[in-house]
């Protein structure tokens, strides 16, 4: 009977040996073999798809795409601050009314704070839905509805980031510590104090470390959708790439780089002050 080894690294004097049943030992390895079959499968279906020619050739053609791109266009720059401005507009804008939507759905999503169950599966609805889609795809859909422009990008930021921060919130709801919860409920206050003196002073540390978490992650995602018509430096990185202009695509990219550390930096700072 095969047997399997447990050991404390804290302290190995009380290493044991517990015995593994054969139902165990064949789990493990029809667990080992449909793992190793399933990445065997897959490597199949991407070699049958790859046209090894191609990659074969990548070195190269990355070289010489870079001694393209080098020197960057420095005066290029001037032309895209306000580019740049629109980005972090739309990534701004659009995690604040993210915000404004995701924080009534998680309270309602949570199930220490939903007032019914129909609620809840509604708010999770709302928050699933929200993850399930890109917001690249979110600004495909929102171009087409009510046109190319900043809005579309805002828009499609904001329903992105429902599905996080609400997701995220929520969690942190259900986690919160109920013996304050207890208290102030026994003292006969109402629902809304309950919230604002139990429930809101324990997860407002969560809340603004994860919106400050979101708008990092949406600088990033708001370069991007210009690419698909929603405002931003994407429209100007879609231009310079189409008209094969790759001076002016490394200063692009060395501006969203540059703007991506700042952005990085200044929530890394705010988190550290709320949390």
């Amino acid at each position: 009977m095969p047997l399997r080894f447990l050991s404390d690294d804290k302290d190995l004097s009380q290493a044991q040996w517990k015995l593994r049943t054969t139902r165990e030992q064949w789990l493990i390895w029809l667990g080992w073999l449909f793992g190793v079959s399933l990445f065997l499968l897959c490597w199949k279906v991407i070699s049958d798809n790859t046209m090894w020619v191609f990659v074969q050739d990548a070195p190269q053609q990355g070289a010489d795409l870079i001694s393209r791109m080098w020197p960057p266009d420095w005066a290029y720059a001037n032309l895209l601050w306000k580019a740049l401005w629109d980005t972090i507009n739309i990534a701004t804008l659009g995690t604040v009314l993210g915000i404004m939507m995701a924080f009534p759905c998680a309270f309602l999503a949570a199930r220490n704070t939903t007032p019914h169950p129909i609620l809840r599966s509604f708010a999770l609805l709302i928050i699933v839905s929200s993850r399930s889609i890109n917001s690249l795809i979110w600004a495909m859909l929102l171009v087409t509805i009510i046109g190319p422009g900043i809005l579309a990008g805002i828009l499609a930021i904001a329903l992105r980031s429902i599905g996080f921060i609400g997701k995220l919130l929520y969690e942190a709801i259900e986690e919160i510590h109920p013996t304050p919860v207890e208290a102030i409920t026994a003292t006969g206050a109402s629902r809304m104090q309950v919230m604002s003196y139990a429930v809101l002073p324990q997860v407002m540390p969560a809340f603004a470390g994860i919106s400050i978490y979101r708008w990092d992650i949406n600088i990033r995602e708001s370069t991007v959708l210009g690419l698909v018509g929603a405002g931003g430096i994407g429209l100007q990185l879609n231009a310079a790439i189409n008209s094969l202009a790759w001076d002016r695509v490394s200063i692009i990219f060395i501006l969203i780089f540059a703007t991506v550390v700042v952005s990085e930096y200044i929530s890394a700072k705010v988190r550290k002050a709320f949390i």
